[in-house]
């Protein structure tokens, strides 16, 4: 197995679209304009969390640990989809930068569901925080691996 078929993904090449859109926009904001380069560098942050955690998601074929990367990701596109608000407020003169961003996350978030869905829910572990379990296992099961005995 390769250790980068995730690179061939759809959802992964958008994110690195995401990421090429958003370095972008942050070279076009005036140098005196403080305000807008710290949002510029929380998208820039936000935008290279969507490969990385595509990667690590890929990386890790353990349902709980892809359900938290995933929720990661979706913040982070989240993120970048409302910073924009930041720009259209500052009077941004290149906004048509920003809808095409905003019409690219759109696009990655429906390859985000779609990837979501190929996640094997049967591939867990506990999660004993409670929240990145598979649907009808809880925080407080008895893990059946436990009374495995090892010789």
């Amino acid at each position: 197995m390769e250790l980068d078929n995730y690179r061939k993904l759809p959802l992964f090449q958008k994110a690195e679209e995401i990421c090429s859109m958003v370095s972008r926009i942050v070279d076009l904001i005036p140098e005196e304009n403080e305000m807008l380069k710290s949002t510029g560098d929380f998208m820039m942050a936000d935008a290279l969390k969507l490969p990385a955690k595509i990667a690590g998601a890929e990386g890790a074929d353990i349902y709980d640990i892809r359900m938290e990367n995933a929720a990661i990701i979706r913040k982070s596109a989240k993120d970048i989809y409302v910073s924009c608000n930041h720009f259209f407020a500052d009077e941004f003169k290149e906004t048509e930068y920003l809808h095409l961003l905003r019409a690219t996350i759109e696009e990655f978030r429906v390859l985000f569901a779609e990837w979501v869905k190929t996640f094997d829910q049967w591939n867990y572990i506990i999660d004993r925080w409670g929240l990145f379990n598979p649907p009808g296992i809880n925080y407080d099961d008895i893990d059946p691996d436990d009374d495995i005995p090892f010789q």
